[in-house]
């Protein structure tokens, strides 16, 4: 028995929207250029007083119980260190992090199509608006977040080229036939020289995939026989992050990207000037050079709407100590008042069993 025929599918339509003011780029990738900034400069903001960038000192209790809480987190370190070592000095570091970030929008358009549910068909029932004129509601402030439009005034209905307007397509499983070969007996009817069961001797069986149709709902349409064709607006706003972090030489290795440290600072304009005034020149450094960099990164690509610099303090603390005669110390860092002890000087082997 021939399977049933079915016309192949139809190409996809020239691009009916490539006249169309503001959209004449589509085909090219859909990205869209963000318009001229509507708002001028702002003139630079003066720095924060100088008090602001003091470091808060870390007491002896503080630092003393730090370093007990470390010492009963290990099992095989013995709490005398940290409960009898006399505290001789105690030296602070100034350890910065400068973070800016950057809150943009793109735009990008391109052709798109859906099953028809009933929508209303507005193309050229008036101009659609430009992509930077769609009304779309961003979310909050430097939150990564994608909006996808359905451009007013761009939709029309057209039958469905996958299906020709039909609704169905020839089933996969049984190329239109309703019915497939048996799977136990391959078609013979029969197995082990009896009349197959399966089958009743026929050879095959009832298509189950299609309900012995021969057809399915099309993949495109869903049965729906058209297609609303639309302009798709996907509206991206991305949190653009640099971070710069300058340790002064405590001796101190490790991850400081793991605590938190204090707010010193923190200043959002929708375009930014370099930090003014602050008194570790490689943040005021890097403060200039990340500014410059993203502002030119962005501007030509996105709307750059909002950026944000924050200075913050990550306090490090280098405590020396005496015990049993000896000379040691331990570093207490971030907000959290984590413990660095590379030697420490009461150790025990374990021995897990």
């Amino acid at each position: 028995m021939n399977g049933a025929v079915y016309p192949p599918p139809t190409g996809p339509a020239a691009n009916p929207f490539g006249n169309m003011p503001g959209y004449e780029s589509m085909a090219g990738g859909g990205f869209m250029p963000p318009p001229m900034p509507l708002q001028p400069l702002a003139p630079p903001q003066p720095g924060p007083n100088a008090d602001q960038w003091t470091i808060p000192s870390l007491s002896e209790d503080a630092a003393r119980e730090a370093f007990k809480n470390f010492a009963a987190s290990h099992c095989c370190y013995s709490g005398s260190p940290a409960d009898d070592g006399v505290i001789t000095s105690m030296e602070p570091f100034n350890t910065y992090r400068y973070r800016l970030e950057t809150f943009t929008e793109t735009r990008k358009t391109e052709p798109a199509e859906k099953p028809y549910e009933g929508e209303t068909a507005d193309f050229y029932t008036q101009p659609a608006p430009r992509p930077w004129e769609v009304q779309v509601n961003p979310p909050s402030l430097f939150t990564n977040h994608t909006e996808q439009v359905r451009v007013p005034f761009t939709s029309s209905v057209k039958d469905c080229g996958s299906c020709h307007g039909a609704g169905t397509t020839m089933c996969d499983d049984c190329r239109g036939e309703k019915h497939k070969e048996c799977y136990m007996c391959h078609g013979s009817g029969e197995q082990n020289n009896e009349r197959c069961t399966t089958c009743d001797g026929s050879g095959r069986k009832r298509c189950s995939t299609c309900d012995a149709r021969g057809t399915k709902d099309c993949n495109t349409c869903k049965g729906r026989k058209k297609l609303l064709t639309y302009i798709n607006l996907k509206v991206e706003w991305t949190n653009n992050m640099a971070d710069h972090v300058v340790q002064q030489n405590s001796g101190l290795i490790v991850d400081l990207q793991n605590v938190s440290g204090k707010e010193l600072f923190k200043n959002n304009q929708n375009l930014l000037y370099p930090l003014i005034g602050f008194p570790e020149p490689s943040i005021a450094e890097a403060s200039e050079r990340l500014i410059k960099d993203h502002q030119t990164k962005y501007a030509q690509s996105a709307r750059i709407l909002q950026q944000r610099q924050t200075v913050e303090l990550i306090p490090i603390t280098k405590v020396n100590y005496k015990w049993k005669g000896g000379s040691h110390l331990y570093f207490v860092y971030g907000n959290e008042h984590k413990v660095s002890a590379d030697n420490y000087p009461a150790t025990c082997c374990c021995v897990i069993m």
